[in-house]
């Protein structure tokens, strides 16, 4: 395992924390309102503050490790081995 991916994985712990410390101290029920989506404008989604900002932040790895991931067009070897 490399040192960069140790300091990635500590640094993804950190960010788990946070979100645990968050969630734990605003146990309350929230509106959550996103227009852009638009059923919410109308009908904002009501649940605790915890499970909200755990969906936004999964949502975020979700979308970060596509696009980390992905298969685009990438390098490809010009040079053929005869």
């Amino acid at each position: 395992m490399s040192f960069s991916a140790v300091i990635k994985s500590i640094g993804f712990l950190l960010i788990l924390f946070v979100m645990l410390y968050v969630g734990m101290n605003n146990p309350h029920p929230i509106d959550f309102q996103f227009p852009i989506a638009g059923t919410t404008a109308k009908d904002p989604i009501h649940a605790p503050a915890a499970i909200i900002f755990f969906g936004v932040f999964a949502v975020g790895v979700l979308a970060g490790t596509l696009l980390h991931t992905g298969k685009g067009g990438g390098k490809r070897s010009s040079s053929k081995e005869k």
